[in-house]
Order: structure tokens, then C-alpha cells, then sequence
């Protein structure tokens, strides 16, 4: 009798469930019932160090860098470097014909010893009291022309050895031996690239939160997947009127010697950075209404919660309030799960 009448209740009972659908049961209920935990992607809140930045591009230049030319015509005698050398201060790089100069400087030598001798001879007789202070004094002044004279033929006579002003990587040079220059001829190139300076303009608005010191990140389509560190040392005092951009100027260490200048730069520049900040991905987040929630895993249950949310760094959202370092949000899947849901958090990508 009592397998009659539910054979007799059974189709109205199907009947009953597809018009109402599944959805009526409460689904922690039929979980609970179930033993069934819905597999969700989650990850840990983290506490990282949050960054205020500002993209901009640049070129890198060199530390220090000259062309070498003369200051006196005369013929090419010497190249003492190779293309590509590096060279040390003070190293003579070039030598000019002297000749002429040498000669120079021989002829004001030998004057010079005539004007000291005149004037030691005049300077003896007024001493004895045959001579004249007029005499001692003319002589004096010769003695004084006859050192400048040997002093100014020994500053040409200089100028025909080029040396390096300071440490550095030479170019390609452009003469050869026996070309007859002029003063302002291009010899070769010299640059300091032991440092070098990458130059970038940011927009106006942020010329009150710059200050010298301030770190950058840059790129270089030349070495793609590095990043370079540097600082800023030096902010142009004036805006750009055309561009209402500020130009600053930041130092790139070098000690390998792999940058070079002209590279194209890629600049992110930290006007400041917050330390321990939670931060969550922006999948996690739940908006409703102007609020914004999240699931946290407790015990196996979704949780809905409510968070206060802040800055935005790439896929990574800011949470000022509501969640706590180590704590598990969803971050997938929220349209499957009620609050009081059994959830289980999948093994995360790496782990």
C-alpha cells in the first residue's frame, strides 16, 4: 500500500522540482547534506610595498663626453691610441708637428738668459754705486717679458700634444697620420660611460611631488627583459612651455660597461612607495552598488565581506580595510557560491 501511494506522489514530486527549480534549495544546505565543497581559485592576501609611479621616456646620455679637436693648425706626427681604447686622464692621444714651436720656445730661452744676466750685471753695479736704479729697473722689466715669452712659447708648444681630459671610451677617429688640420677639426670622440644620465619629461601636475633622490625604474628595447635601476640628481628649474612637462635628470650605474649612450629608455619614475600595504587581485573584488565586497575562506565557508579599497597597482588592488596579511579571497567562480558556502581552495599555479 505505502509503495503504491509513492509510486502515485513520485511524478508530481519531479513535476514540482523542475517548476521551481533546483536553485530553491538553500545551497550550503544541500552541500552540507552532500558533504560537497565547490573548488574555488584563491589566493592569500599579501602585505607588499605599494608604489606611486609615473611613466614618461628618455634617452640615456653619456656621463661625459667630448670630441677632440685642436687649438693650433699644423700636421698629424703621432696617433698613440687604437679605435675603441680605453684611455686614462692625461694620456697623450695625438701629436701635432713641433717643430716650429720647439724653436719658438728655444729662441724665448735664450732670451730669457740674456734678460737674467743683464739684470744681475745692473743689479751689481748699483750695489757698488757705478750703476742707475733706472738701469736695474730697466732691466728688471726686460727679465719679466723674457719669462712670459718663454712661458707663452712653452703653452703653443704644449698644444701640440692632444691628451684625454678624463677617463673614458674613444670613438672612431677621423684623421690620419699626416692630415693637416685646422683649430676645431673633429678628431675622435671620448665618453665617460662609467655612469650614464637618462633624461625624461613628466607632466606639470606632478612638479610638486619631485624631489632629487627619488628612484626610477627603466626598460631598453636593447636588453629586453631587464630592468635597470637608477636616481634622480638633477630637475630642470623651468617647465617646458610647449609641452607643460618638467625635465629631470637620473643617474644610471654602468660599472660593466653593457649600456650605451642614445639607447632608447622606458622610464618609470617612484614619486613615493608605502610599505606593508595588503594587496589583493582585482578579480577578487566584488562590486555592489559603490561598495565593494569579497569572499574569504573560513574554515572552509565563503564569507561576503565588506572592504575599503585604495590604490591600484597593475592587477593588484590596495585593501585599507576589512581584510588581514595571510587570509584566503576567492578569486574565481563568485556567481557558484552563496555566503555560508562550502568551498575548496584549489592548489595555487607554482605550489
Amino acid at each position: 500500500m505505502i509503495c503504491l501511494r509513492l509510486q502515485t506522489l513520485l511524478p508530481a514530486v519531479i513535476l514540482l522540482i523542475n517548476v521551481i527549480g533546483f536553485n530553491a534549495i538553500p545551497a550550503a544546505v544541500a552541500d552540507d547534506q552532500a558533504g560537497f565543497a565547490l573548488p574555488v581559485d584563491a589566493v592569500k592576501v599579501e602585505a607588499k610595498t605599494l608604489e606611486w609611479k609615473v611613466e614618461a621616456v628618455g634617452n640615456l646620455r653619456a656621463n661625459e663626453a667630448i670630441v677632440l679637436r685642436p687649438e693650433i693648425d699644423g700636421r698629424i706626427t703621432a696617433i698613440a691610441f687604437e679605435e675603441g681604447e680605453r684611455v686614462r686622464r692625461g694620456q697623450v692621444l695625438m701629436r701635432l708637428d713641433d717643430s716650429v714651436y720647439a724653436a719658438e720656445l728655444a729662441q724665448a730661452e735664450a732670451r730669457l738668459a740674456l734678460g737674467q744676466t743683464n739684470f744681475e750685471r745692473a743689479d751689481s753695479m748699483k750695489k757698488q754705486g757705478y750703476g742707475s736704479d733706472q738701469e736695474k729697473d730697466r732691466t728688471a722689466s726686460e727679465l719679466r717679458v723674457n719669462r712670459a715669452e718663454v712661458a707663452l712659447a712653452q703653452a703653443r708648444l704644449a698644444k701640440t700634444r692632444l691628451l684625454a681630459p678624463f677617463d673614458g671610451l674613444l670613438g672612431l677617429r677621423n684623421v690620419s697620420v699626416g692630415d693637416y688640420v685646422q683649430p676645431g677639426t673633429d678628431l675622435v670622440s671620448l665618453f665617460d660611460l662609467s655612469v650614464l644620465k637618462v633624461d625624461f619629461r613628466i607632466p606639470e601636475i606632478h612638479a610638486s611631488r619631485v624631489n632629487v633622490g627619488q628612484r626610477i625604474k627603466m626598460t631598453l628595447d636593447a636588453y629586453p627583459g631587464q630592468l635597470f635601476a637608477g636616481e634622480v640628481y638633477a630637475i630642470d628649474p623651468q617647465i617646458d612651455l610647449n609641452g607643460r612637462s618638467l625635465l629631470l635628470r637620473a643617474r644610471i650605474p654602468n660599472s660593466d660597461g653593457a649600456l650605451r649612450a642614445g639607447l632608447f629608455a622606458r622610464v618609470e619614475l617612484i614619486l613615493s612607495s608605502n610599505d606593508n600595504v595588503l594587496m589583493i587581485p582585482e578579480t577578487a573584488l566584488v562590486p555592489t552598488g559603490d561598495k565593494q565586497f569579497v569572499y574569504r575562506v573560513v574554515e572552509g565557508k565563503a564569507v561576503w565581506t565588506q572592504i575599503e579599497k585604495g590604490m591600484r597597482q597593475g592587477e593588484m588592488v590596495e585593501v585599507r580595510d576589512g581584510l588581514q596579511a595571510g587570509e584566503l579571497v576567492v578569486t574565481a567562480g563568485h556567481l557558484k557560491i552563496q555566503d555560508g558556502m562550502a568551498v575548496s581552495p584549489l592548489p595555487q599555479k607554482g605550489n
